[in-house]
């Protein structure tokens, strides 16, 4: 028996990753919606790879500029069938962030719709079978 037969193939490739520059203009925005565009073209169909983090550690204090610029990403993301998953954004970013109401995966968590690491479902013991 061959060691393909034994062991399923796993896709072990990262996303791609997409560093923000500490300031952008209304004028780069549109460079950086390109470059979310084409990450998501090159990664084809992958399931693992229909995500580009967008490093924010660079970027300057959070403002409205910094909030447009992150909804033109996902929205440009959306529309090629993929997310942006955000790297490192400051406190005051995701609180800026939360008060306009956009929520953003960020890196280091679970996927919508899959369990934290070590989470298991309880059951009661008094709960009927089904």
């Amino acid at each position: 028996m061959s060691a393909a037969a034994v062991y399923p193939r796993v896709d072990t490739e990262e996303p791609p990753v997409l560093v923000l520059p500490e300031a952008v203009g209304r004028d780069g925005i549109p460079a950086l919606c390109d470059a979310v565009r084409s990450a998501l073209e090159r990664t084809g169909a992958r399931a693992r790879a229909r995500v580009v983090v967008c490093d924010t550690g660079a970027l300057g204090p959070p403002g409205l500029a910094q909030v447009d610029l992150l909804a033109r990403l996902e929205l440009t993301a959306r529309r090629s069938g993929g997310r942006i998953r955000l790297r490192a954004p400051a406190p005051a970013l995701l609180a800026l962030l939360a008060a306009v109401g956009l929520r953003f995966q960020m890196e280091g968590q679970p996927e919508e719709g899959e369990p934290a690491p070590g989470v298991e479902e309880a059951v009661e013991t008094g709960d009927p079978a089904l």
